[in-house]
């Protein structure tokens, strides 16, 4: 009851704070929503199409974006097919993104997209949607009562943005690198198997451009990397790291980083051979000491200079000595 009841107070304080900020009626247009009007009546509403674009675009430049907003949204609303419409709905996007309300902005762009398809600069809009989702990427907080309170950062809603980019321009100047920013995305999600799959699918949908397959299946080999780092027990992914760097070196090897597969890769089995080590000596303390023997035995083959491999020994000897698993587990 009591969390609800702060909730009503802090609506109830956003609105007042609004209402104060912005002393005039406050009237509510069809397309248009809730705006507050200055005392005096419409001086800025125009009855023809142009005109009322005219105003929208001086606002712009002034500038004054919340007037430029209003007015674009008008011609929007009342004269959506109208050869104006596109224009003003590209200064709404324009006049959002200029208050730093980018959600809104990028709804505007795409609202643009979908219902003026022929008259749209998709390159240009596409590439404002991209930065927008950039932002969010580099922690921008998403915005609650209708875009005005930064509250949350999400990079579930930033793959979001980057698929809705996707979706209308998979291969515009921003489609690749669109693609592998959902795979940086899902990495600070630490959701890595998902992080694989969308650098792996940006290798796959732009094979043909050689520098950007290249650099998506490295990043699907960090990814693999990286969740091997996190596994306790499951070493799976570092074999999968192995795999995708030893394809890397094989399909790029002028790329500069080959050399670095090579680090990657012996660091890989040093991970795999902690894994190894790690299933040992649950065996082992379960008294299962054919399975102890067994990982005990993989982690001097995979690393057998590696300090993991002197404990390896250490133990084999010893589960050797004492067949019936009389040893202590360590």
């Amino acid at each position: 009851m009591r969390c609800v009841s702060l909730r009503w107070a802090l609506a109830a304080g956003v609105l007042f704070a609004l209402v104060c900020s912005c002393p005039a009626p406050l009237i509510y247009r069809p397309g248009e929503g809730w705006i507050y009007e200055s005392v005096g009546g419409e001086q800025w509403a125009r009855t023809r199409a142009k005109d009322q674009l005219d105003v929208a675009e001086k606002a712009f430049t002034k500038p004054d974006y919340r007037l430029a907003l209003r007015a674009a949204r008008r011609v929007v609303s009342r004269w959506p097919f109208s050869d104006y419409a596109p224009r003003a709905q590209y200064l709404a996007g324009r006049s959002y993104e200029a208050q730093k309300r980018d959600e809104k902005a990028f709804k505007a762009y795409q609202q643009l997209v979908e219902k003026y398809p022929k008259e749209v600069d998709y390159q240009e809009v596409l590439r404002r949607q991209f930065e927008i989702a950039n932002r969010f990427l580099g922690g921008q907080r998403f915005r609650i009562f209708y875009g005005h309170i930064p509250f949350f950062s999400s990079m579930e809603k930033t793959v979001q943005l980057y698929e809705s980019i996707l979706k209308m321009g998979p291969f515009s100047e921003v489609g690749p690198q669109a693609q592998m920013n959902i795979g940086q995305a899902r990495l600070k999600q630490k959701k890595y198997p998902k992080a694989v799959e969308a650098f792996e699918q940006a290798a796959d949908r732009y094979h043909d451009q050689r520098k950007v397959a290249a650099d998506a299946l490295y990043q699907a080999g960090l990814a693999h990397t990286q969740q091997a780092k996190a596994a306790e027990y499951d070493q799976s992914a570092a074999g999968r790291a192995i795999a995708t760097f030893t394809d890397f070196k094989a399909l790029y090897p002028e790329d500069p980083r080959t050399e670095e597969t090579d680090q990657q890769v012996q660091s890989l089995k040093l991970e795999q051979a902690r894994g190894s080590l790690e299933i040992a000596r649950f065996y082992e303390r379960r008294k299962r000491w054919s399975g102890a023997l067994i990982y005990y035995s993989d982690v001097v083959q995979k690393a057998p200079d590696s300090s993991y491999a002197a404990e390896a020994r250490q133990r084999l000897e010893a589960l050797k000595a004492h067949p019936k698993g009389l040893v202590a587990a360590r």
